[in-house]
């Protein structure tokens, strides 16, 4: 094996913190959860466990420092040693990996375990989700019996301590020459047997149960955004922190908007007449629940996709104070039909402004009378 102090990237002089700062970013980087099916990473993960094992104990360092890998050995006994798996690793070092990597993963006995986070869809019409709105959902989860308040035993019984690990969670075993700590096999790390089970539980100590949740959604929230409820999700066994509820919002568009971030789109249509002399135009807006009307200002000679800015009039914005901008993008129609008066006076307008238009076609009855 190499040198443990090469392992782990340290100086021999190397102090406490110092070991477990290097130790925890190697972890980090070659953790089997951040490289699934990678045999090389697990080989690291383990070295660099077995190098944090050693030189974070004082005599095994000392030991170490002064014959190598043969101190740890001692008379000739054990041989090989180190981890022979990642859970064996989650066992040893239980309580580092919870505060590197969060309560979920790898690590005995008894500490507190936090349960199950869930996931329910949430949908929302268009202007809950501009304005707010407070919304229920079902859910359906595991929540502690309230039968045994969670011991899992029939009233007038309790559980009764483990004997193999007596009432630890955990187990000393030696590997190679190491001694390691794993989760007690018969209790799995509880420390505690059930043998009269509760009858409305089965000895589980949780019931699934469905219950509605008041849901507060804020103003400016977008679809395919996530609110996370902290403790709504389900209860561990065993007692501890319950899981987080996330919930998926799900829009439903409004034909007289279009989204961009914390702004809103408009199209307006007006006829040439008033984008060449300018008037006003009545739109709709956000306020009142998005029924709320607004007149416009239409400038003389606008253009088509010319655009008229309300600002601070979009959506609210989530992250903070103000909104976002409403974009009142304006596109001009020309009629199909005209009316014959209407035909004249546009034919006055081409003659005014100096346009070659093309004459009208005649029909038949027209050409034999000229």
């Amino acid at each position: 094996m190499r040198d443990l102090y090469e392992v782990l990237g340290v100086a021999r002089d190397a102090s406490a913190s110092d070991l477990k700062k290097a130790y925890r970013s190697l972890a980090m980087k070659y953790h089997p959860d951040r490289n699934p099916g990678d045999h090389t990473a697990e080989e690291k993960f383990k070295e660099a466990s077995t190098a944090y094992q050693v030189l974070s104990d004082d005599e095994q360092r000392e030991r170490y420092d002064r014959f190598g890998m043969d101190g740890l050995r001692g008379n000739g006994g054990g041989g090989g040693g180190g981890f022979s798996s990642a859970e064996d690793i989650f066992s040893a070092f239980g309580d580092m990996f919870g505060d590197f990597f969060g309560r979920g993963r790898g690590g005995g006995g008894r500490r507190e375990q936090r349960g199950a986070d869930l996931r329910v869809d949430l949908q929302l019409s268009f202007a809950e989700a501009v304005w707010g709105s407070q919304k229920d959902v079902k859910v359906t989860r595991d929540v502690t019996c309230e039968t045994c308040s969670g011991s899992g035993a029939k009233a007038g019984s309790k559980p009764e301590i483990c004997g193999t690990c007596s009432g630890k969670g955990q187990v000393v075993h030696a590997q190679g020459f190491f001694m390691v700590q794993t989760v007690c096999p018969r209790c799995r790390g509880e420390g505690r047997l059930v043998k009269d089970p509760c009858a409305d539980c089965g000895g589980r100590r949780v019931q699934q149960q469905t219950s509605t949740l008041q849901v507060q959604v804020p103003p400016g929230v977008d679809d395919g955004q996530t609110l996370r409820l902290a403790g709504r999700g389900e209860a561990p066994v065993g007692g501890g922190q319950a899981g987080h509820l996330y919930v998926v919002l799900h829009v439903v568009g409004d034909e007289r908007w279009k989204r961009d971030g914390d702004d809103v789109v408009t199209e307006v249509s007006l006829s040439f007449v008033k984008a060449a002399l300018g008037g006003e135009v009545e739109v709709y807006t956000l306020d009142e629940n998005c029924t709320g009307k607004a007149m416009i200002e239409i400038k003389p000679g606008t253009q088509p996709g010319d655009v008229v800015m309300r600002r601070g009039q979009g959506v609210p914005k989530v992250s903070g104070p103000g909104r976002g901008d409403h974009i009142v993008s304006l596109k001009v129609e020309i009629p199909e039909k005209l009316s014959p008066r209407a035909v004249e006076l546009m034919r006055e307008l081409a003659t005014e402004l100096g346009e070659d238009v093309k004459e009208p076609k005649r029909g038949l009855f027209g050409r034999l009378k000229k």
